[in-house]
């Protein structure tokens, strides 16, 4: 487990989720830390405050497309303008309860997006995910 991934970063409005999500993710060991972030803008401002602090990154991203005010691609259109340095370090999936067809090829069609999750997060599909991009 060389590359294990230390730190991951959800980003979803609902509170349920988030403690699901989080609570899920705790009990699969596959993370040390966990950023709970309520919005894109919120995930967007951590990332912007630790931009020079790689250590204080996340390794890896789970985001929510259904947001209100900013959805994951308004998140993503303007992660996309980070320095190549983070978005090397920081690798994201969308985990969504959407079915919309357009939203599911929109997401699987964006370059910085490595899979699309569907909720509830499942920690087997979680650990295939990340031994495939991280060699744990």
């Amino acid at each position: 487990m060389l590359n294990k991934p230390r730190k991951v970063m959800l980003i979803d409005d609902n509170e349920v989720d988030l403690k699901i999500n989080s609570k899920i993710i705790t009990i699969s060991k596959l993370f040390d830390d966990i950023i709970l972030c309520r919005s894109g803008e919120e995930g967007l401002s951590y990332l912007n405050q630790h931009v020079d602090n790689e250590a204080e990154l996340p390794d890896f991203i789970l985001l929510d497309i259904q947001m209100p005010e900013m959805d994951g691609f308004d998140f993503l259109e303007i992660y996309k303008k980070f320095p190549k340095s983070i978005k090397d370090k920081c690798l994201i999936a969308i985990l969504s309860s959407t079915l919309d067809f357009g939203d599911i090829k929109k997401a699987e069609a964006n370059p910085y997006v490595i899979k699309l999750l569907k909720k509830p997060l499942f920690p087997k599909e979680l650990e295939e995910v990340l031994k495939k991009h991280f060699l744990m």
